[in-house]
């Protein structure tokens, strides 16, 4: 509309109820403006000013529009307005309005002609007073005080979150764990699998050699037990984690071969979890704990409910039975053919009565 008036210096449009002047870039070819008179034209925004180039603009005259709360900044892109009018506006006084009341009593350049006459329309309450009596403090103490919340609150969740993983994480993943077990146990239930391995052999890496070479070899080759190796019958491209829960349930049992290397594998630990998990899940005996090396309670305190377990069940020591490997490897086949109740009073390193001379080399009760 003004493209072919740019050296338009003053402007007056008033009383217009149909005219949209929602178009931003309406103002933007007068340059040269100096004096804007948009009252009574039923405005609601200010962003018919949002792009004008109105450089040298000095007088806006805004009043008996529909202006309730007012953007400061489109007046701070005026850099030569001398003069505004607002008067008979319908002024929200909340903190909508906040920086404007503070930019009317402190600005220094601009005049806001009869400022102080401006009064309140909404909220109910507080029609009639005085827009720049409005106390503004309430609003930058408000956003203190939601900012002394917030940060309040982010303390508060770390020190719990701190409090939770040093005292209640193992609890936690139990928990989780023991969920996760009770979901894929109702799974394979209701689908009626049955046991696709006899014993899922959870090892570390650095103890490989003697799964492979001593352990296999007998329990395979000689006793003719299926065993589930991770290295050998884990599916390739699938989750580990997933993995790991299909062996330990699809197979009668596992068999930790635990050393130090062992305590300190992440996956190991995982592996380990979920066998007690299922252990405690289904009150079956489905877990065989075999030591390579001496350990301590000490050792064995932080890993989990391993301590717990050593105390309540027997186990089986390699150490122990350096001279009476035959004797081991029976123990370990009584092991795997004992049944699931865990009430069953029949130990697997202690159940004949000929061979009691030797227990001290071959048992351990922690």
């Amino acid at each position: 509309m003004f493209t072919y008036t740019p050296r338009l210096m003053s402007l007056n449009i008033t009383h217009n109820d149909n005219w949209n002047l929602s178009e931003n870039n309406l103002f933007k070819p007068l340059s040269e403006l100096q004096h804007l008179d948009l009252s009574i034209n039923h405005l609601e925004v200010l962003d018919v000013l949002s792009e004008a180039n109105l450089t040298k603009l000095e007088r806006l005259i805004l009043a008996q529009n529909e202006l309730r709360i007012i953007d400061e900044s489109i007046f701070k892109r005026l850099p030569s307005l001398k003069y505004l009018d607002l008067s008979d506006n319908p002024f929200v006084c909340n903190c909508s309005n906040a920086d404007f009341i503070s930019w009317v009593v402190n600005n220094k350049q601009v005049y806001v002609a009869n400022a102080f006459q401006y009064t309140c329309s909404y909220p109910l309450s507080l029609k009639g007073n005085q827009l720049l009596s409005f106390n503004v403090q309430l609003c930058w103490e408000s956003v203190s005080f939601d900012c002394f919340i917030t940060s309040s609150s982010l303390v508060l969740v770390t020190l719990l979150s701190s409090f939770i993983y040093h005292f209640l994480r193992w609890q936690l993943v139990y928990s989780y764990y023991l969920f996760r077990a009770f979901l894929y146990n109702g799974r394979k239930s209701r689908q009626g699998c049955a046991a696709v391995y006899d014993a899922f052999v959870s090892y570390n890496v650095h103890d490989e050699e003697w799964v492979c070479y001593k352990l296999v070899p007998e329990l395979e080759e000689r006793q003719g037990w299926k065993l589930c190796l991770h290295h050998r019958d884990f599916e390739p491209g699938r989750a580990i984690l997933e993995n790991i829960t299909d062996a330990i349930y699809t197979s009668r049992k596992t068999l930790c071969v635990i050393s130090r290397q062992y305590l300190q594998s992440e996956w190991c630990s995982r592996e380990i979890q979920m066998a007690s998990f299922r252990l405690f899940d289904e009150q079956k005996d489905v877990l065989i704990l075999l030591f390579l090396e001496e350990m301590s309670s000490a050792e064995l305190s932080p890993f989990y409910r391993l301590r717990k377990l050593v105390k309540s069940r027997t186990y089986l020591s390699w150490t122990q039975t350096r001279s009476h490997r035959g004797l081991f490897w029976e123990r370990v086949r009584q092991a795997l053919e004992s049944g699931d109740d865990p009430t069953e009073t029949h130990h697997p390193l202690t159940a004949d009565v000929e061979l009691l001379t030797l227990n001290n080399l071959i048992t351990a009760n922690v």
